[in-house]
C-alpha cells in the first residue's frame, strides 16, 4: 500500500498540502461508494476521513479563513448525521470492555444486553445512510474538492505550518484537566477532540522523523483510544437511565462503569502527562528542527 500523502523535504508544503487534502476526500468518496463495504464500516470509515478533514481544516484556518471554516462545520453536520448507528457500537463496546474485565452479570442477562443494543444498532443503520444521504456526502465532496482546487497555498512555509501544528497541540494541553479525579465527561469529551486533531495533524509530518513521528502518533491514538472507551461507558449509562433499553440492568450494571471508567482515565492521565510534557515552544522548535535535518 502507498503511505499518505503528507508533508516532504523535497515537496513545497502548499503542494504537499493540497495533496493531503485531495487524498482524504477521495478516500471519503471510496467509503460510501465501495459496494463491497456494509453501510456500518461505510459510516465508520466516512466518519474517520472527516475526524481528518477536519483537522486538515484546523490546521490551515489562519491561511484560508472562512471558507475553511464553513467546509469544517459542513462536515462536523455530516459525521454527526450519521452517529446514530456509531453511538450503539459505541455502547456495545463498552459493554463488552466491562464483560472482559469482571462485569458481575450472568451470561444470560449479558447476551440480552448485546441483543438490545444490536436491534437498536441496525434500526439506526437502515435508516442513516440512505440513497439520499449518500448523494448529500458525495455533493459534499465534489464542492470541497472544488475548494481545494482554488486553495492559494503556493506560498505557505514550513514555519507558518509549524505555528498551527503548535496552536493544535497547545489547545490538547490547555485541555488537560487540572484535577483528573473530578473532571467531568464533558471535559474529557472535550479532551479526546482536541487530542483526535492533534493526532490527524501530526500524521503529516511523520516523514520528517519517521520513527519519533510514528510513536507520537501511535501514542495520541492510545491516548485517544482509552479516552473513548471512558466516554463509551457514558452513553451506555445512558441507555440503563429510566425508560431506556437498558434500564432493567441499570443497577447491576453502573458500579462497573463507574470502576472501569475510573481506570481509563487513571490510565488518560499517564499517557496525557507524558504527552504533553513539554511547552509548547519546545514542541514548535523540534517541529522546525524536524524540517530543516529533514530537507
Amino acid at each position: 500500500m502507498n503511505e499518505q500523502p503528507s508533508l516532504q523535504p523535497d515537496l513545497p508544503v502548499g503542494e504537499a498540502l493540497g495533496a493531503v487534502a485531495r487524498d482524504i476526500l477521495a478516500e471519503a468518496r471510496a467509503t460510501i461508494s465501495d459496494p463491497s463495504r456494509s453501510d456500518a464500516e461505510a459510516v465508520h470509515d466516512f466518519r474517520r476521513e472527516m475526524k481528518r478533514w477536519r483537522a486538515l481544516l484546523r490546521l490551515l484556518e489562519p491561511f484560508l479563513g472562512e471558507d475553511v471554516v464553513r467546509l469544517r462545520i459542513e462536515a462536523r453536520d455530516l459525521a454527526r448525521a450519521l452517529g446514530g448507528a456509531r453511538d450503539a457500537q459505541s455502547a456495545l463496546d463498552a459493554v463488552n470492555d466491562l464483560a472482559d474485565h469482571g462485569l458481575d452479570i450472568s451470561e444470560q442477562s449479558l447476551a440480552t444486553v448485546r441483543t438490545r443494543i444490536e436491534e437498536l444498532k441496525e434500526a439506526a443503520e437502515t435508516t442513516t445512510l440512505t440513497a439520499d444521504m449518500r448523494l448529500r456526502l458525495t455533493q459534499s465532496l465534489d464542492q470541497a474538492l472544488s475548494a481545494v482546487e482554488v486553495w492559494p497555498l503556493h506560498r505557505l512555509t514550513f514555519p507558518e505550518v509549524a505555528r498551527c501544528l503548535t496552536r493544535g497541540y497547545r489547545a490538547a494541553r490547555d485541555a488537560l484537566p487540572e484535577n483528573w479525579a473530578e473532571a467531568t465527561g464533558e471535559d474529557l469529551h472535550e479532551l479526546r477532540k482536541r487530542i483526535v486533531t492533534h493526532r490527524y495533524q501530526m500524521e503529516i509530518v511523520v516523514p520528517l522523523w519517521r520513527r519519533f513521528g510514528k510513536m507520537w502518533v501511535g501514542e495520541a491514538q492510545r491516548l485517544r483510544d482509552r479516552l473513548g472507551r471512558q466516554q463509551d461507558l457514558l452513553l451506555l449509562v445512558k441507555m440503563t437511565e429510566p425508560h431506556r433499553p437498558l434500564a432493567r440492568w441499570r443497577s447491576r450494571l453502573r458500579p462497573a462503569i463507574i470502576e472501569r471508567g475510573n481506570d481509563h482515565v487513571r490510565a488518560s492521565r499517564r499517557m496525557a502527562e507524558r504527552l504533553f510534557v513539554e511547552r509548547p515552544k519546545a514542541f514548535r522548535r523540534r517541529l522546525e528542527v524536524m524540517w530543516k535535518t529533514g530537507s
